[in-house]
């Protein structure tokens, strides 16, 4: 059957889950620590990338070529958009992933990779710009089991999937917020996972991304934001969706 992944850009992201894996084993590959070890009946492995796309694209593809993996979960916290309906500590599953970076800025104002005539990925006949799909069958499976966690969590209150932004630079102004949520017509920001979704896409692995908000994308002030309440529910989520079988 493979292993189940699970990457997050920091340790803190995932110390719930490494604190509830049982039979850990590490290796260290490419200079990464990799944890193997058991969820409920599932094996599973977990992984820090790193911040950023690079980070994000180098850790996959070193599972992937290591390890045979029947899916990845990317984790972590997010970014919400204003008009998102997202609240600190919500979680936000991924319908697509979108690059929001790659492109081209004309008089007309900024276009995305199609502009130059070049896909990010091409597989037969199909081309990939911006955008890369999700693990759709996955997705309905696990949306499902989230909205049961609102009624069990004390912490968990809302659950809504959309569209997701990767940037390399964060967001930290109210009119760029809006800008992008307007763009892409998306939910949250994040800085990995389109960078995996591209790698998925090229080893053809499913991929699953969830994560809590942290914060109001918006001016940046990190004294509203609030990364522990973010990062232990999104993880209480991935939790009991491997818990239930999912």
């Amino acid at each position: 059957m493979g292993f189940l992944a699970i990457l997050v850009s920091m340790s803190f992201e995932s110390d719930n889950i490494l604190a509830h894996l049982k039979r850990v084993r590490t290796k260290r590959i490419a200079g990464k620590t990799i944890y193997r070890g058991k969820l409920s009946d599932s094996n599973v492995i977990v992984m820090h990338t790193g911040i950023g796309k690079v980070n994000a694209a180098h850790a996959a593809t070193v599972l992937i070529e290591h390890f045979p993996l029947r899916r990845i979960i990317n984790a972590g916290v997010c970014g919400a958009y204003p008009q998102s309906g997202l609240h600190i500590g919500d979680i936000a599953i991924a319908t697509k992933e979108i690059n929001g970076d790659e492109g081209a800025v004309t008089s007309g104002g900024w276009k995305g990779i199609k502009e130059t005539g070049i896909p990010l990925v091409q597989i037969g006949k199909k081309k990939y710009f911006n955008e890369f799909p999700l693990d759709n069958t996955f997705f309905k499976r696990a949306f499902k089991s989230f909205k049961r966690i609102t009624h069990y969590s004390s912490r968990i209150t809302r659950v809504k999937s959309g569209a997701f932004v990767t940037v390399s630079t964060s967001t930290g102004t109210h009119t760029r917020a809006v800008e992008l949520e307007k763009r892409f017509k998306a939910i949250c920001e994040n800085m990995e996972g389109a960078a995996i979704a591209q790698i998925c896409t090229l080893y053809n692995i499913p991929m699953f991304e969830i994560r809590g908000v942290s914060n109001i994308v918006g001016v940046r002030d990190k004294r509203k934001w609030n990364l522990p309440r973010a990062s232990d529910n999104c993880q209480e989520a991935v939790l009991k969706m491997i818990s239930s079988r999912v």
